[in-house]
């Protein structure tokens, strides 16, 4: 099971769009995950606490970032966007596994830039 969360203990329902970039190396790279509408922002929500973070989590263990933004329109919330940054090959591995299992979970599919 993979899952996301804003809140730890709160799954994230609503499926990002999640753009990977990586260096030429291969060394580094960045994943832009964009939530349009999710559960996390909507009003039922706010006693159950503040974000502090994105959190993925798989049975391998947990994958986080503090860079966590919110997106307004007309005052009123409509996305959060989160950047996680990714420091080595390692971690990239570790990253698409996190990624695979969460696809699978969720019936998507990976569509390579052109």
């Amino acid at each position: 099971m993979a899952f996301i969360q804003f809140i730890k203990g709160i799954n994230e329902t609503v499926i990002p769009e999640v753009k990977l970039t990586r260096s030429r190396d291969g060394s580094t790279g960045t994943a832009t995950f964009r939530f349009n509408q999710p559960d996390i922002i909507q009003p039922n929500m706010q006693e159950k606490g503040d974000i502090q973070g994105m959190y993925l989590e798989d049975e391998e263990g947990l994958l986080m970032t503090t860079d966590v933004s919110a997106k307004f329109i007309n005052g009123r919330p409509q996305g959060i966007e989160s950047l996680y940054i990714i420091k080595s090959p390692t971690e990239w591995d570790r990253f698409i596994r996190f990624m695979d299992r969460y696809a699978k979970n969720n019936n998507l599919t990976f569509n390579k830039a052109k």
